[in-house]
């Protein structure tokens, strides 16, 4: 195991600071969006030259800790299905067990030495991140679009899939009482299976998890995102043990990440509050976008170690860099956008209480009644 400990990263005080800014804007779009920002901070990491396995592990321990923070606010609004989170959480171990198995696998099976090592590994998390958020971000564009076009009544969730998979009712059927369903076991494995096998690939298991419960189980949006964030508490306590026996864990890298994460959460959710839910949706999807943009522009370049494409090793840097700058330039200009409208409506919150304040000091003198005339 010791091994692997020399494909950990050098950490300068450049790097530290740049992967504490990659925690920082996970952390602004993990409170603003209510998921785990991980689509954001293992690519930035794996631009930053950390292999592919130890981001995914370093991010799935830096999720748990998150997790466990939102799952207990939503706990106590009584947003938590906590059987619901069961039966998924144990077909969930599976998924990331095979994840785990896979990674490593790649990981170690690469030929030669040095950036081809890990490259497998690289490319695998690369192709299964880019098709994967690739596809949420355009559902989420066209679910924006719809429901732009239809009333405010009818902008809730499409029924569509919950319905069809109930058609099935394979026994056994289970009623969640919080979630206020009835859905086989077999669907549930199927669900649970897919979320801990993407949360063990590529660290984001909340982004297939929060929809999968939504379209597909029924479940209301607040339940399905407080069921979430428990799950994923067991999920990345797993996973994180998982990936720390195979020695893939760098916890220097959790720990900068902790430092930038846990004040952009803060600024994140006071956004939520101020942000209309539209702009919160485009802002998302436009940054995951990007974030694919950004990972397929890497991909040449681990082709290339594995020789499976003739280039220039010259050319390495600029695919690099601008995957880098794609990377950034998303993650910046969204936390950007939202602070402007969370510095907005603070102004507009002053500027209210600053009215108030002047019209009760004036009150007294300008509105004095005056005296009842007598007839």
């Amino acid at each position: 195991m010791h091994h692997i400990a020399v494909h950990f990263l050098h950490i300068d005080l450049g790097i530290a600071l740049q992967v504490i800014l990659l925690g920082f804007i996970g952390g602004v779009l993990s409170g603003f969006i209510g998921s785990g920002g991980a689509f954001f901070m293992t690519p930035g990491m794996m631009n930053l030259g950390v292999e592919g396995v130890v981001a995914v592990a370093s991010n799935i321990t830096h999720k748990f800790g998150k997790a466990m923070v939102g799952s207990r606010k939503h706990g106590e609004a009584g947003n938590v299905d906590k059987k619901l989170a069961i039966f998924l959480l144990v077909t969930a171990v599976a998924g990331i067990q095979l994840a785990v198995f896979i990674n490593s696998m790649l990981f170690r099976g690469g030929t030669g030495h040095g950036a081809a090592k890990g490259a497998g590994a690289n490319l695998y998390i690369s192709i299964v991140f880019s098709t994967i958020l690739l596809f949420v971000s355009l559902s989420m564009l066209r679910d924006l679009i719809k429901s732009s076009r239809q009333s405010e009544e009818d902008s809730g969730p499409s029924r569509k899939l919950a319905n069809f998979f109930n058609k099935f009712n394979l026994p056994p059927v289970i009623y969640f009482k919080v979630a206020d369903i009835r859905v086989s076991l077999w669907v549930l494995l199927m669900v649970g299976v897919a979320t801990g096998y993407l949360a063990g690939t590529i660290g984001v298991g909340g982004f297939i998890g929060v929809p999968a419960m939504i379209y597909i189980l029924g479940v209301p949006t607040a339940v399905a995102t407080g069921t979430e964030l428990f799950l994923a508490m067991f999920m990345g306590a797993y996973g994180a043990l998982s990936y720390a026996y195979q020695g893939f864990v760098d916890i220097r890298l959790t720990m900068l990440l902790y430092l930038g994460s846990l004040l952009g959460i803060y600024l994140g959710v006071f956004g939520v509050k101020v942000v209309h839910e539209k702009i919160i949706r485009l802002v998302t999807s436009l940054i995951i976008l990007l974030c694919v943009f950004s990972r397929v522009i890497a991909i040449p370049v681990y082709l290339r170690q594995l020789n499976m494409l003739q280039m220039d090793p010259k050319f390495d840097v600029y695919f690099n860099m601008t995957s880098k700058f794609f990377l950034f330039a998303s993650g910046i200009t969204g936390c950007l956008v939202i602070l402007f409208f969370v510095i907005r409506a603070y102004r507009q919150r002053r500027g209210i209480q600053i009215s108030i304040k002047v019209a009760c000091q004036e009150t007294p003198a300008d509105l004095e009644p005056e005296p009842l005339s007598t007839v």
